[in-house]
Formats: C-alpha cells, sequence, structure tokens
C-alpha cells in the first residue's frame, strides 16, 4: 500500500500537498502563524485574534495534532522551518505584503508593557513595504508609526533598529509629503 502512494520528491512540495489537504480554518491560521516567524506566545494569538477579528487559536489544535505545530508551554512553534516556509509560500508574493500590512495596521493599536505588539506591527507594516499601500494617508500614517517606533528603540540603546525604523520612516514618505 506504501509502494503504490505517489509521493513528491521534493520535501517543500510535501509539505506544502500535507497543509493543503487540511481544512481551510487550519491553513489560514497556519499561514497567518508563517507571517510572525518561527513561534508564537498564546497571548500573542489571543491579541492578534481580537484585533483582526478572526478565530486563530481554535483550528491550531489541529495543527498540533498533524505534527505541523508544536505547543511548548505558552508558545505555538512551528516543528521545522520548512513548514513555516511551506505555510508561508501558500499566499503569494503580492497577498504576503497585503496581509503583512494588514496585519501591522490591525496591531498597530494594541500597544503592551513591553511595547512587544506595537514593534511587531510596525514590523509588519515594514515587511510589506510602501508598495502595499493602498490609500495615500496611510503613507504619512505608517512614516509616524516608524518615528515612533525609532524613538522608542532609541530610548532603549537599540541603535541599529533605530536606523531601520527611521529608514522606512523615510521610505514610506512619498515624494510630495511636504504638501501635504
Amino acid at each position: 500500500k506504501i509502494l503504490c502512494q505517489k509521493l513528491p520528491d521534493d520535501v517543500a512540495e510535501f509539505l506544502s500537498n500535507t497543509i493543503e489537504a487540511l481544512p481551510d480554518n487550519v491553513k489560514e491560521s497556519l499561514s497567518t502563524l508563517s507571517c510572525f516567524g518561527a513561534s508564537v506566545s498564546s497571548s500573542f494569538v489571543k491579541t492578534l485574534e481580537r484585533a483582526l477579528g478572526k478565530t486563530l487559536l481554535d483550528s491550531m489544535g489541529a495543527a498540533v495534532a498533524e505534527g505541523l505545530l508544536d505547543k511548548i508551554d505558552d508558545y505555538y512553534r512551528f516543528s521545522h522551518d520548512r513548514i513555516q516556509e511551506a505555510a508561508y509560500n501558500m499566499m503569494n508574493a503580492l497577498d504576503r505584503r497585503k496581509c503583512h500590512f494588514s496585519y501591522g495596521m490591525a496591531l498597530v493599536p494594541f500597544e503592551d508593557e513591553e511595547d512587544l505588539c506595537f514593534f511587531t506591527a510596525v514590523t509588519q507594516l515594514n515587511i510589506a513595504g510602501p508598495e502595499a499601500v493602498e490609500d495615500k494617508r496611510q503613507y504619512a500614517a505608517v512614516a509616524s508609526v516608524n518615528l515612533r517606533a525609532g524613538k522608542k528603540a532609541m530610548e532603549m540603546s537599540d541603535f541599529e533598529a533605530a536606523y531601520s525604523y527611521f529608514d522606512s520612516e523615510i521610505k514610506f514618505l512619498r515624494n510630495d509629503h511636504w504638501e501635504e
């Protein structure tokens, strides 16, 4: 029976096929989580659920049961980096940009004591880049958020991160922004 099964030659293709066979809500949760790295805390996922207005945690149990995610203490972690990569690549590049941008915009209001959510939001916006902006008023708003992030990073003496946020701030400013 095993010999009769057609298996892909490529690990990435095998993982993609495995993920594609899952219910839609599980696939959506995996692709959403893949935008945030190899692991996320349950508390962050709950914040993300509130910000996006959708349920993610309920479907993550199925991903754990399939061996795609590991649940360790309060964290969900992709079982392998190739699984995260496969979940991330289920979206085309344009959709990924749009997702990063919408996740970032949704998370900006959810500041926490350690500013983790804020910095995650700004990082999502910067991964999306200025090309993801659909409303021209958002350019200035995202630039302003990067300015705040840069100042906060300077206060924490993280000058490399501050430089990155200030650089992104400039990228989000349009050529005619002085006239607005």
